[in-house]
């Protein structure tokens, strides 16, 4: 199965929820950047929550042929990068996620609404 950008935004902002991040948005930057469609951008507690949204994320996306193109500070899980090309997920402990910024430097991009499944941290 091939998944759109659109699909592969959703199923991992439902599989960050579904291991507990926090403040999870998707944002369209479409129209905006070059540099991909869109942003998934979370916040975990932990090292280890990030690793485990990073893992749970990886699964997930996977199961609908989705693989991931490349990854980015897993050891460390500070920033824990996961790109799919047509769409970057960022997890960030929250300290990293203030120090960086994204969710204000592209706060012209548009955030799509995640699903009441993704809210819940349930798979549809």
């Amino acid at each position: 199965m091939n998944l759109g950008p659109v699909e592969v935004a959703e199923i991992a902002a439902e599989a960050a929820q579904e291991k507990k991040s926090k403040n999870t948005c998707i944002l369209d930057l479409r129209g905006l950047s070059s540099i991909t469609d869109y942003f998934v951008i979370c916040s975990v507690t932990s090292d280890v929550q990030g690793r485990a949204v990073a893992d749970n994320v990886q699964e997930e996306l996977s199961k609908g042929g989705a693989d991931v193109w490349f990854v980015e500070g897993y050891e460390h899980a500070k920033w824990i990068l996961l790109d799919y090309v047509d769409v970057v997920v960022h997890i960030f402990e929250e300290e990293t996620r203030d120090f960086y910024g994204l969710d204000r430097l592209w706060g012209d991009a548009p955030r799509a609404k995640l699903s009441t499944a993704a809210k819940k941290g349930k798979r549809k």
